[in-house]
């Protein structure tokens, strides 16, 4: 099997370098200030290689970032020794959370919940986020529409020239399960040579009344979803989507 994210973690921020984190990072405090959080403890899920994660960590912000590839949390951990970032970074696949005490907040960013193709997964993790909330904590987190993922990626191939890095990344799309395949091949330079790796994911689209559901059979008690980086409701095209999820 080909591996997630070991020899990308470290070309990852490279084919990123495009999106606005800070942007990001903007929408999740206005949502913060919406729900009247002021969070002292975040846990952020599928945190990669700590790009939401640093701007969240302030003075009087605890941030515990967990992630399932080691190489990504690598490359987090040194960006925060850098920063002189004290972050709690943790090795662990989400679908079998087990950590200790409260949050305020806890996120799960960037499709991280389109990974988890198994509903049974999804239910076990929400109601665990549940447990880890404080009373008034909320757990906010965004998908890939259905309609991205089936429409847009889905029979679909991209591909770049950066000179010293190319890929190619393919898509199929599975209307039976709503899984998204994607064989990723990367070729970096070395020295005269290109060195050529290969990932291969899957992602589930999931539709909005799916996960609402499944939120619900988790414990959360109300569920808020929106376009993406705004606050009016998704509509049929939306690409990428957010869920604000109350404890009580």
């Amino acid at each position: 099997m080909i591996n997630q994210y070991n020899d990308f973690a470290y070309v990852y921020d490279r084919l990123m370098e495009d999106v606005d984190y800070k942007g990001w990072v903007v929408y999740l405090k206005e949502i913060f200030k919406r729900e009247g959080i002021e969070p002292k403890k975040i846990l952020e899920l599928a945190c990669g290689t700590g790009n939401i994660t640093l701007p969240l960590s302030e003075e009087k912000v605890e941030v515990m970032a967990v992630d399932i590839s080691q190489e990504m949390l690598m490359v987090a951990k040194d960006k925060a020794l850098t920063l002189g970032k004290d972050i709690l970074f943790v090795e662990q696949d989400m679908t079998q959370l087990e950590l200790e005490g409260k949050f305020d907040v806890s996120l799960c960013m960037c499709d991280g919940i389109n990974y988890i193709l198994e509903e049974e997964e999804l239910v076990t993790l929400f109601k665990k986020l549940h447990q880890h909330l404080t009373e008034e904590g909320i757990f906010v987190f965004d998908i890939s529409s259905y309609y991205k993922l089936s429409e847009i990626l889905g029979e679909n191939t991209y591909g770049e020239n950066q000179g010293d890095l190319c890929y190619l990344w393919e898509n199929y799309f599975d209307e039976e399960t709503n899984i998204l395949e994607m064989n990723l091949a990367f070729f970096l330079q070395e020295e005269q040579l290109y060195r050529k790796f290969e990932e291969y994911h899957q992602q589930r689209a999931y539709h909005i009344t799916e996960l609402k559901s499944l939120l619900l059979m988790g414990g959360f008690k109300s569920v808020s979803v929106y376009d993406g980086f705004k606050f009016d409701l998704p509509h049929q095209e939306s690409e990428r989507i957010f869920f604000v999820c109350r404890k009580d």
